[in-house]
């Protein structure tokens, strides 16, 4: 965790110089990369918030994903992905938005996506969203720490 945590206060000190805000919008980490933000000290000074949406239901209530996105594609997709990080944003303050969403196992799996498929969308108010797939191999808590660490090395980039 403490390799998160430095990960997390190196995009925390790049947001604040740039004075922007982030929100997040996860699924399969269950608001684990807001947690790690939020424990470093003075990250209030650049998370502006997070949304949890572990449903189909509350990605399209609280972010606005489009059911027939949801239906095409499934929740586990590159668009879906796009649609929680541009929603993210359009319910938010913030300038830039981070959304992962995945199957991080036991179950859930399938041949086209097999548990540790994950897909990670960040969007800005200054660029089009783009969206990248990881595929993890190991278990629940492995594949939503690299995911985690994923989007923050994602975030360092901005």
């Amino acid at each position: 965790m403490k390799n998160l945590e430095q990960l997390a206060k190196e995009v925390g000190e790049k947001f604040k110089s740039r004075d922007l805000k982030l929100v997040t919008a996860e699924s399969c980490t269950g608001g684990g990369l807001a947690y790690v933000i939020t424990s470093i000290p003075g990250s209030s000074a650049w998370f502006e918030r997070g949304f949890v949406t572990y449903s189909n239901a509350s990605k399209e209530e609280l972010l606005g994903v489009n059911p027939a996105t949801l239906a095409a594609y499934g929740s586990v997709s590159a668009q879906v992905a796009q649609e929680m990080a541009e929603g993210a944003l359009r319910h938010s303050q913030a300038e830039v938005s981070i959304a992962l969403t995945g199957i991080a196992g036991p179950e859930g799996g399938s041949l086209e996506k097999p548990i540790g498929t994950v897909w990670i969308a960040c969007a800005n108010t200054r660029a089009i969203t783009q969206s990248t797939h990881h595929l993890f191999t190991g278990d629940r808590t492995f594949v939503r720490e690299h995911s985690i660490e994923a989007a923050l090395k994602i975030l360092s980039l901005i």
